[in-house]
């Protein structure tokens, strides 16, 4: 089995630049697929600042940040990814959106041991890959935000997984990339999301029924059980709109309550209150 040595990253936005951005800096030749030449452009800009932030915090030379960007290309065209080694579709939550992409790239992708991955946070392997003709190369590779930062990595198989192709996944994101791999059968949310979405869930439950103000349930889990950020500015963080496609997903694959998206999520993504994107979620920013 070859090398990786050429990645595919399907979407530029936070995700898929974070993923780029880390692949270049470990020396591999990436190329970004965005649908339109301006959004490519945004998302060249997201890379060169937080390449910059890297800079000056010492954690990168400026000559280590020009050939990280000299390593990333940008395409408008999925077919410019029929020589990759390794293509990571990293676009919204939308399942019928990534069904497209996975069709699109089985047919672009010209090697026969090329890996198709999906950075999904919550839908099935399994359904996207049964709409190529190789579902025994294509797995999960579920990264966090922000990619350059967190330290994990999800490897989701499917009952159609090759072993040889999980290894060689695995040993990319542990050996090159540098991440900590943990293995997931493909069950909706994985590991990391089956746990954190009912969480999350229940604050914005909390907070909906008045039993505390955001700030007191937030302060309360931040000092109280020593996480980074509350529910509800997690949440925020996340995009409240990712939250409900989440919740969507999950309910849809447990049918149990605690995945529910609550009224008030549901209320605040139909008014545009998306959270940080916005400028206002559970918080004004």
């Amino acid at each position: 089995m070859g090398e990786i040595m050429k990645l595919g990253v399907v979407g530029g936005g936070q995700m898929g630049a974070g993923i780029a951005e880390v692949a270049a800096k470990s020396g591999t030749d990436v190329l970004i697929m965005e649908v339109a030449p301006e959004l490519a452009e945004k998302s060249r800009e997201r890379l060169v600042r937080s390449l910059d932030r890297a800079v000056e915090r010492g954690k990168l030379d400026l000559a280590d940040r020009d050939a990280t960007m000299a390593r990333i290309g940008y395409t408008t065209d999925l077919a410019e990814f029929a020589d990759r080694d390794l293509v990571i579709e990293a676009v919204t939550e939308d399942e019928d959106l990534k069904l497209g992409i996975f069709r699109t790239l089985d047919a672009a992708v010209e090697s026969d041991e090329a890996i198709l991955a999906s950075n999904t946070s919550s839908i099935p392997i399994t359904r996207l890959a049964a709409v190529t003709q190789r579902p025994s190369h294509v797995v999960g590779m579920h990264f966090f935000n922000p990619v350059p930062v967190m330290a994990l990595m999800e490897l989701v198989t499917t009952v159609r997984s090759d072993p040889s192709v999980e290894t060689r996944a695995e040993t990319y994101a542990t050996e090159t990339l540098g991440k900590n791999v943990i293995r997931a059968k493909d069950r909706g949310g994985f590991v990391v999301n089956m746990l954190l979405v009912p969480y999350l869930l229940g604050g914005i439950r909390m907070y909906e029924a008045g039993i505390a103000s955001a700030e007191d349930i937030d302060t309360g889990m931040r000092l109280g059980a020593n996480h980074p950020m509350g529910p509800l500015q997690l949440s925020d963080f996340i995009g409240l709109d990712t939250m409900k496609l989440v919740a969507d997903v999950l309910f849809d694959e447990y049918k149990e309550p605690l995945y529910a998206s609550p009224p008030l999520l549901t209320r605040m993504v139909e008014a545009g209150l998306l959270g940080r994107k916005t400028g206002e979620g559970f918080y004004r920013y």
